[in-house]
């Protein structure tokens, strides 16, 4: 699974990240903060959600619905630090929820669960009473009630420490819970008020599961013998990566329409093989799958080879080479072109049966409700100061950033506005002017005035480059010339799809650093990057240069001329000149800067395996963009399974790329991500889940006062003021809504790409024979 997918999931004490070093307490320099207005400015969620709903009685009783997961759940307890997507997916089709999230991401009432619930006191404490559904019961009979609720509280509080649980929000403020009229009636009075009150009890577990230490911390985590919703589960099967659920015979709602829904384990690299081989109905899918589908599609019924896939390139000069050298008289020759020949031939096959596969299936298309980042880790070197912090962010086209991975998929490329709510929630609203727009003079004047300025710099490098080069102890003079490459060449794709990192890696492996925009030392042009540095020698470039794109040598004037413009590709002309600070031409490198003999460079960690590619190519553009206001990037790609422990979480890093899950409780879900960090009692540093280390006072008071806020006018309010100072600060810059690509069968209803909203997972079914879909509602 990508790395960038990190949930806003507060883990145990003893699990929580920590650092040993000091973040300075100050106030930062805050411009003027916008976006803070009580008028609705949520709007419409930027992307609809794709699904192919369809009316029940459109849908066939029966059959099994197999799901894709990246991994079997390791707990079925959604409380425990470990839980994660596939155990929400079971919790909610088998346990119960009092709330569910609707297409805007906002909370509605489960009705098959909860007839009401409202806020009935507020002085002198907070009280909320739950009337539950009658016809609610357990699968072993018992009805569901307060004594459940009352198991969940005390497990959940934190007063027992017994109880491995991965977070305590919201429960911790409940002082007692009590019968009402009778068992279905529930009154949590709180100690402390609680806005997001409506985030609890969902999902809900039996008193035999939170009743004791023992059986929270080890009973649910294989299996759930007690189970309250339109699925219970059936089977856990480790070795055959599968998980069953089966309808269940206790559900007092709707029943669910397929008879079994199945959670299969299928790794991210093996979906496209999966899918053609009919073992899933649904799953989510890279861009590169959902373009093989999209083939598929556009192919069937045609005649003759595919246009695409192995060997399509091949061209008939090329074949008949390969023809003549595997009947050619050199033995050798011909073995080593029929075996190449034979496996060509076997690749051709697999792929054009697994595309004759793939035409059973569409892809769903919408956006997740979830957040792309750059994280600037503001603990330590210049990102300590919120002026370098600052200049970073204002360098950034967040536009074409958000393009450069949605515009491919046909989704809307809009930034994100907001680090704690997302287009069309209600406590949405566009932030970002605290922070200020894209502005290159303002970036360059940020960095001057935090003593970042071009001048003389001496250093001793010995890098290795990708290719094996450099690594000389050789001295560099810095800020006399610099390249003049253009940021939007450097991504080297527009899609964001199967693009590689400037490395040039086709693995993804971790090969060793590199620096984007670091100088040549006897030239004064930039150096080749790894990835180029292997198409030939310096001479050889300069020797192309001197030609036209026909091959003919060009004129000397023509050569003056491109000498003076910038030549595009790897590394400017020799002789090319660095504009000035401050006065560089649009689009063109700054020079290099430094401070205190110190050159500006910003180490930037990156996930390194398939399904991040998107991520290198957004990490390539903003260190073209950055290069421009003259701040070097050194790009290490680090292994997955390592990025997030060992470099995001630990602080061993200066920019990184992940993402957040929004949440329709931002007050309680975000307060740990946006939390100052404070000095633990071992002297090192509480982070939470704050992994920029970046955090005010003023951000926490904005929280928790958002938290004690029932008003609802007035939390959301709150919110949107601590989103600005959030932006001000500088430590976290959205970029963009993460897209939400998911396969499924073409007569699969009620399932695909769900946004925001809660699956209803009693009505995924196969459409009847002859039934369609209805049409998708496009966004308010």
């Amino acid at each position: 699974m990508p790395h960038d997918r990190a949930r806003p999931r507060p883990v145990r004490p003893a699990a929580t990240a920590r650092s040993a070093v000091f973040l300075a307490a100050g106030v930062l320099a805050l411009p003027a903060l916008a976006g803070c207005g009580s008028g609705d400015e949520s709007g419409a969620p930027t992307a609809a959600q794709d699904i192919a709903p369809a009316a029940r009685d459109s849908v066939a009783d029966g059959g099994t619905v197999t799901w894709a997961v990246d991994a079997l759940p390791e707990t079925f307890n959604a409380f425990q630090s470990d839980a994660d997507q596939a155990t929400g997916r079971v919790t909610g089709a088998v346990l119960p929820s009092m709330f569910r999230l609707d297409d805007k991401g906002r909370p509605e009432r489960n009705a098959d669960f909860l007839e009401s619930a409202e806020v009935v006191e507020r002085e002198p404490q907070q009280v909320v009473l739950y009337k539950l559904n009658q016809q609610a019961v357990w699968s072993d009979g018992r009805e569901i009630g307060a004594d459940d609720f009352a198991a969940q509280w005390r497990a959940l509080s934190g007063k027992d420490s017994a109880y491995w649980t991965a977070r305590n929000a919201g429960y911790d403020r409940i002082a007692k819970i009590e019968r009402g009229a009778n068992n279905l009636e529930v009154r949590v009075t709180f100690d402390k008020p609680y806005a997001d009150w409506r985030s609890l009890f969902s999902p809900l577990y039996p008193k035999g599961v939170m009743g004791t230490p023992d059986a929270f911390n080890d009973g649910a985590r294989g299996k759930l013998k007690v189970t309250a919703g339109p699925f219970a589960l059936k089977d856990v099967d480790r070795g055959a990566g599968e998980v069953t659920l089966q309808r269940s015979a206790r559900w007092w709602g709707s029943p669910a329409k397929a008879d079994k829904l199945v959670l299969r384990s299928v790794p991210r690299d093996q979906r496209a093989a999966a899918l053609a081989a009919g073992k899933v109905d649904i799953a989510d899918v890279d861009a590169d799958e959902a373009g093989r589908i999209a083939l598929a599609a556009r192919d069937k019924g045609g005649q003759g080879p595919l246009t695409h896939g192995p060997g399509a390139r091949l061209t008939p000069a090329g074949a008949l080479r390969s023809w003549a050298l595997a009947n050619g008289s050199d033995e050798e020759a011909a073995e080593t072109e029929q075996l190449a020949r034979a496996k060509s031939r076997k690749a051709v096959r697999r792929y054009a049966e697994e595309q004759a596969g793939l035409r059973g299936y569409v892809v769903r298309k919408s956006l997740e409700p979830a957040y792309t980042q750059l994280a600037l880790n503001g603990s330590a070197g210049p990102l300590a100061d919120d002026r370098v912090r600052r200049a970073v962010a204002r360098a950034l086209d967040r536009d074409k950033l958000a393009e450069t991975v949605l515009k491919p998929l046909g989704l809307p490329a809009e930034p994100v506005g907001s680090h704690l709510a997302l287009a069309g929630q209600e406590a949405y609203a566009d932030n970002s002017g605290a922070l200020g727009d894209q502005d290159t003079a303002e970036a360059r004047a940020l960095l001057a005035d935090a003593g970042w300025t071009p001048g003389a710099l001496t250093e001793k490098r010995g890098k290795k480059t990708k290719d094996g080069g450099g690594g000389g102890d050789e001295e560099e003079t810095a800020g006399g010339e610099a390249g003049t490459e253009n940021s939007e060449d450097i991504s080297g794709s527009e899609s964001g799809s199967g693009s590689e990192s400037s490395s040039g890696s086709d693995s993804g492996s971790d090969d060793g650093t590199y620096i984007v925009g670091e100088d040549d030392p006897k030239s004064g042009a930039a150096r080749l990057k790894p990835a180029e540095a292997g198409t030939g020698t310096r001479r050889e470039a300069d020797k192309e240069q001197k030609k036209d794109p026909g091959g003919k040598p060009k004129t000397k004037a023509e050569t003056k001329k491109q000498a003076q413009g910038g030549a595009p590709g790897a590394y400017a002309p020799k002789g090319t000149a660095a504009p000035k600070s401050g006065k560089s031409a649009k689009g063109a490198a700054a020079g290099p800067l430094a401070k205190d003999g110190k050159a500006l460079t910003l180490r930037f960690v990156l996930p390194s395996g398939a399904g991040s590619e998107s991520l290198r190519a957004v990490a390539d553009r903003i260190s073209g963009m950055l290069q421009r206001i003259g701040v070097r990037t050194e790009i290490a790609k680090v292994a997955d399974e390592s990025y997030f422990k060992d470099h995001i979480a630990s602080g061993q890093y200066d920019l990184a790329l992940y993402s957040w899950p929004a949440s329709a409780f931002p007050a309680t879900d975000s307060r740990p991500i946006f939390a100052k960090p404070v000095p633990a009692a071992d002297g090192s540093l509480n982070v939470e889940q704050n992994y920029t280390r970046v955090g005010t006072d003023h951000i926490d008071q904005l929280f928790d006062q958002a938290l004690a806020e029932l008003d609802e006018s007035e939390n959301r309010s709150l919110v949107k003021k601590a989103d600005a100072r959030i932006w001000a600060a500088a430590g976290s810059i959205p970029l963009y809504q993460r897209p939400q690509l998911v396969a499924t069968r073409t007569n699969l209803a009620n399932a695909g790409a769900f946004g925001f909203q809660t699956p209803i997972y009693q009505d995924m079914g196969f459409l009847k024979p002859g039934a369609k879909a209805s049409k998708q509602p496009k966004p308010e």
